[in-house]
């Protein structure tokens, strides 16, 4: 955003003001939706930009007749060119302004905070510390953030030694990485993306390929034409389940269904036949000997040959275990597949505990771990990795040429042409056991329609999250079920299709 700022500015030579009155004025409209005439506001403005559109803001507030105190972190009198000049056209309206230093703690219904904006870099100390800190404890009905919340890192997220929690954000030109992921979008909490003027030319001349879906675009899933039939709609492989470990395999199938897959068959040990059969009569069932598997016969390597050939689009490692024999299974598939395939669960756990499968590694491959399962593929711990979850997916897919779906309490993707996705649905009531099964069906699913691999990937991620916030309005916070997404997946590709029709 800073490189879009100064393109527009600098080369554009759209002024700065202007933009600035356009994102104060953005700002106070979103505000005034929330905030009654009788209410004691109060804005505390750093020295930068981001204090000058504050108080800026403030001073639009107060020509309507609000009652509004502009708090001044390190005076008036040093800053910006930008926020020197915000400050005397203030005093000179008889704004009431007040420095810091000579504030007395009380009480406001409505806080405006513009201490500090994108350009946070280090942790916040001295006089900003004591601030911040300050107004946490004031506790108002309504505290409004002008682009991202103070003491929010902008490019990922983290809270920089301390951070003022917002009711409402309200962040101009676009949203900022800073308030959609961890902690940033808890202290972020409902952000609204206001346009302020930025030429389409500024994001394509200086901006970064980070993108998110909306509701819109689950019409990208495609239609299914008339004069068709079941191999159609795409086969897929469900490479999954050990001994007595079915549950995995169900959900993965269930999933890939219910999203549109034409044909799913289910490759796994002789003891998950007649749960899976149970459990899913549509799928088809294919069975491997563990033993054969250990072992490696010729016998064994010429089934999977088969199988892989069949399909259209492999699922591997749910509950496969971590085996010497699950460990062959992996690496016979990984060197016969020329289809997709998205490799989760144990199949990751066999690739950290077998580095050398990496060597098998194709284009075709999306990866989706959790972090704890990213941290064994990287060998660094779960905290390092999620520090900066988006630089941690963007390693590990161009070490490897692969996808990479990070998944987390925000889930990001690694595209293969270097964009990277940040998943803008989902709940916490999804951290069920199951729920990254079903996620991998979903993806293949999207696959077997025919979608391509990076588009599967993010779409697939965002449809998950859209099932997981549509079962939790039925189920509750607490009691939704992993299988339940399924469904949820099937009723959010319906209600797409019916709009596009």
């Amino acid at each position: 955003m800073k490189e879009i700022d100064r393109y527009t500015i600098e080369t554009i030579g759209i002024p700065s003001l202007v933009l600035m009155e356009r994102a104060a004025y953005a700002f106070v409209e979103e505000l005034k939706k929330r905030i009654r005439r009788e209410d004691q506001i109060w804005a505390v403005c750093g020295n930068g930009n981001n204090g000058a559109d504050g108080v800026a803001a403030a001073r639009m507030l107060f020509l309507e007749g609000y009652q509004i105190l502009v708090i001044l972190a390190r005076g008036g009198d040093r800053g910006s060119e930008e926020y020197l000049r915000q400050v005397s056209i203030a005093r000179n309206l008889g704004m009431n302004l007040i420095d810091y230093d000579d504030f007395i703690p009380g009480h406001c219904d409505v806080l405006i905070d513009a201490v500090f904006g994108v350009g946070l870099s280090r942790p916040v100390e001295g006089v900003f510390y004591d601030i911040i800190t300050s107004m946490s404890q004031i506790h108002p009905r309504l505290t409004a953030a002008v682009d991202i919340p103070s003491g929010v890192c902008a490019d990922t997220g983290k809270v920089m030694g301390t951070a003022l929690k917002a009711d409402l954000t309200v962040t101009f030109g676009y949203e900022k990485i800073g308030t959609m992921l961890y902690p940033g979008k808890e202290y972020s909490k409902m952000v609204v993306t206001a346009d302020i003027g930025f030429p389409q030319i500024s994001l394509e001349k200086r901006g970064t390929a980070y993108f998110t879906f909306e509701r819109e675009d689950v019409k990208k899933i495609p239609s299914r034409p008339a004069y068709s039939n079941k191999g159609t709609f795409g086969r897929i492989l469900i490479v999954a389940g050990s001994e007595n470990m079915g549950g995995a395999a169900y959900l993965s199938a269930l999933s890939a269904y219910r999203t549109g897959a034409g044909l799913v068959k289910i490759f796994t040990v002789e003891e998950n036949r007649i749960p899976l059969q149970t459990l899913l009569p549509e799928a088809v069932m294919e069975i491997y000997d563990p033993k054969e598997a250990e072992t490696g016969t010729e016998a064994f390597k010429a089934l999977v040959e088969k199988q892989c050939r069949w399909a259209d689009g492999i699922v591997l490692g749910p509950g496969l275990g971590r085996k010497l024999y699950a460990k062959h299974l992996v690496e016979q598939v990984l060197i016969n597949a020329y289809v997709p395939i998205v490799l989760d669960a144990d199949g990751l756990n066999l690739i950290s505990d077998y580095p050398e499968l990496t060597g098998y590694f194709t284009e075709n491959i999306i990866i989706t771990p959790h972090l704890g399962e990213m941290a064994r593929l990287t060998n660094k711990t779960v905290r390092e990795l999620s520090e900066n979850l988006i630089e941690s997916a963007r390693e590990y897919a161009d070490k490897y040429g692969i996808i990479c779906v990070l998944k987390d309490a925000v889930t990001v993707v690694a595209l293969k042409d270097g964009r990277c996705y940040i998943n803008s649905s989902g709940n916490s009531a999804m951290a069920k056991a199951g729920s990254g099964d079903t996620l991998t069906g979903i993806l293949a699913g999207l696959l077997a329609l025919g979608i391509e691999e990076d588009e599967a990937a993010a779409l697939g991620v965002y449809i998950h999250g859209l099932a997981g916030d549509e079962m939790r309005e039925q189920a509750g916070e607490h009691g939704l079920l992993a299988r339940e997404l399924a469904w949820g997946a099937a009723k959010i590709v319906k209600e797409g299709r019916k709009k596009e029709e």
